[in-house]
């Protein structure tokens, strides 16, 4: 771990120490997911950590179970945006022309609508479900991915590397997942932190609109919805996946702002 700086060590301990908790929820969790333990909204204490919820459900298990449907939701859109995006954006960088021209304005045209007025629009018309909420959320934030993609594209695609795979009769496909594709992961991986960040956002706020995770299925968003109005009696419930999400966010972002520091200048070399 030499060289990386002290709070990237710490973002990504908290991020694995999430993600283990996500896998490993079946597990570690002491009660059932839907089980009612107790009275609504107990107070912590030996047989439940955090408490009950406003079901009397043990809220240490629903927070597992919900940071493991809000990490597996928001990790399965993350890789539908960047494979769409990345594709697409290389493909227009690419060919150019119409092409470039027809993708890069229906891109334009998909980022003018507000990202969570379309979604809250195509989740009331479509049953809401896992599959449909990663793919509505990954359709969306490809647009973002699209036009980064596309942009490192652009001044890779004039390199001389490039233009010597054209000399040798290498077709796009090659051009674009052999030459441009490896030499444009730093930019990518970089985003990918961000992406992630803002799709654990999304199916949070989502969730607590009633238009994302569905109940009896439990998500951090979700949970804050059930619980918001025991804030007035002073019960923290609600409080608890918020900082769960807050948390989860700084400990990611602090582990893409090391990788984006890292992002070096494009290397002129041969991809691999």
């Amino acid at each position: 771990m030499k060289g990386i700086p002290l709070t990237a060590l710490l973002g990504m301990a908290i991020t694995a120490l999430f993600f283990l908790a996500a896998l490993l929820a079946p597990i570690i969790a002491p009660y059932g997911m839907s089980e009612i333990v107790g009275d609504v909204w107990e107070p912590a204490s030996a047989d439940y950590w955090l408490g009950t919820d406003n079901l009397g459900r043990d809220l240490l298990t629903r927070m597992i179970y919900g940071g493991r449907t809000t990490i597996f939701v928001a990790s399965a859109a993350t890789m539908v945006a960047f494979t769409l995006g990345a594709v697409l954006g290389f493909t227009a960088a690419v060919y150019g022309g119409w092409v470039d021209q027809v993708m890069s304005r229906t891109n334009d045209l998909v980022m003018s609508i507000p990202t969570l007025i379309f979604a809250l629009v195509v989740l009331s018309v479509m049953p809401v479900t896992l599959p449909i909420l990663i793919m509505v959320m990954g359709l969306l934030d490809s647009t973002r991915v699209f036009r980064l993609s596309r942009a490192v594209a652009v001044d890779i695609n004039v390199m001389d590397f490039v233009e010597a795979a054209r000399l040798r009769g290498e077709g796009q496909r090659w051009v674009i997942f052999r030459e441009i594709l490896p030499n444009a992961l730093s930019p990518l991986v970089a985003e990918l932190g961000l992406r992630f960040i803002f799709a654990i956002l999304f199916i949070s706020t989502l969730s607590f609109l009633g238009l994302g995770v569905q109940p009896p299925m439990a998500d951090w968003g979700g949970i804050v919805k059930e619980n918001r109005e025991g804030i007035v009696y002073g019960i923290p419930a609600a409080l608890i996946p918020a900082v769960a999400i807050v948390t989860l966010s700084i400990s990611v972002n602090l582990v893409a702002d090391w990788a984006l520091n890292r992002t070096t200048s494009l290397k002129g070399g041969r991809g691999v």
